[in-house]
């Protein structure tokens, strides 16, 4: 119980009896585990698709980018990703496209 926090190991009455239920849960277990990392994988494949596309546009209408802006859309979340995609249609400058907005 010390290693699996929040799941609830049934009582069993002999050896058999356990590794047929380890055997079950095993199975679950592996299931969950790859589908939390397909979804992890999707999310992280979203999230470089959008660094992509904002670099790409961000050099069509502002020219070669500086380092400054490389860092910054690296350790961007998606949420900073699609604020600064909307500003490149109106920014003058790359300045403008990432300023904070208060």
């Amino acid at each position: 119980p010390a290693r699996l926090p929040g799941v609830e190991i049934p009582s069993v009455a002999s050896l058999e009896e356990m590794n047929s239920m380890l055997a079950e849960r095993v199975v679950e277990w592996t299931q969950q585990w790859k589908q939390e990392g397909i979804q992890e994988g999707i999310k992280e494949g979203i999230q470089q698709g959008e660094t992509q596309v904002l670099r790409r546009l961000l050099a069509r209408r502002f020219g070669s980018l500086p380092e400054w802006v490389e860092a910054r859309l690296q350790a961007a979340d998606t949420a900073a990703l699609e604020e600064w995609a909307e500003r490149v249609l109106e920014a003058a400058t790359l300045d403008e496209v990432f300023q904070e907005k208060p």
